[in-house]
């Protein structure tokens, strides 16, 4: 989904074709900015941008605003991510899979938007985050009744465990560019079947 349907649907007037070229390239230098430096300026975004200050200032008035947009713009890709895996059609294992992967992918290259995405103090953020909650229910309940996952597992601490390692797999990638495919299958591989042997005593 581009940024002007994206606007469209969220209630904001379209961007025209250079607009929106113009604000995905100020996104996504802010993120690069913003990710090696919190404390970075607009002018800094800017420069990282190719653009003149103005042209950053005619588009965000403040750099809080600027900050919003890109909580905001990250959370969509984020939504976009799950709703494209079609987990509720999928089977649920690739469905695992493909959810992952795609989560992944925004969450290295959206690290600093992404991480404040979760504190739920940006309304769209939270609303974004309370659906693909409901998502990943949905699918862990049909792992479940497809023996992807034991007859006996708690949904919400499975849930909450896939929600650590997904964070920790995004901090690697982000840190060393790792392949989202293959931290995709290390944190679902993880979540199945984790480190224990076999033949581990199992505790009563």
């Amino acid at each position: 989904m581009t940024a002007a349907q994206q606007s469209s649907q969220h209630g904001k007037r379209p961007l025209r074709a250079d607009s929106e070229r113009t604000v995905r390239t100020i996104l996504e230098a802010a993120e690069r900015v913003f990710a090696a430096n919190p404390a970075a300026t607009m002018e800094q975004v800017a420069q990282a941008a190719g653009v003149a200050r103005t042209t950053v200032h005619r588009r965000f008035a403040t750099r809080e605003a600027l900050v919003e947009e890109l909580t905001g713009w990250a959370a969509r890709q984020f939504a976009e991510a799950v709703e494209s895996a079609h987990a509720d059609s999928t089977p649920p294992l690739v469905a695992l899979y493909q959810v992952t992967a795609n989560v992944l992918r925004v969450k290295t290259n959206w690290w600093f938007a992404m991480s404040r995405t979760a504190d739920g103090a940006h309304p769209e953020a939270a609303r974004v985050h309370a659906e693909v909650r409901d998502d990943c229910e949905r699918l862990f309940r049909r792992a479940r009744e497809a023996g992807v996952l034991r007859p006996d597992a708690d949904l919400d601490w499975t849930r909450r465990v896939y929600y650590a390692l997904i964070h920790e797999a995004a901090a690697e990638g982000a840190a060393a560019g790792g392949d989202a495919e293959a931290l995709a299958t290390r944190v679902v591989d993880t979540l199945l079947r984790g480190f224990g042997s076999p033949t581990a005593p199992v505790i009563a």
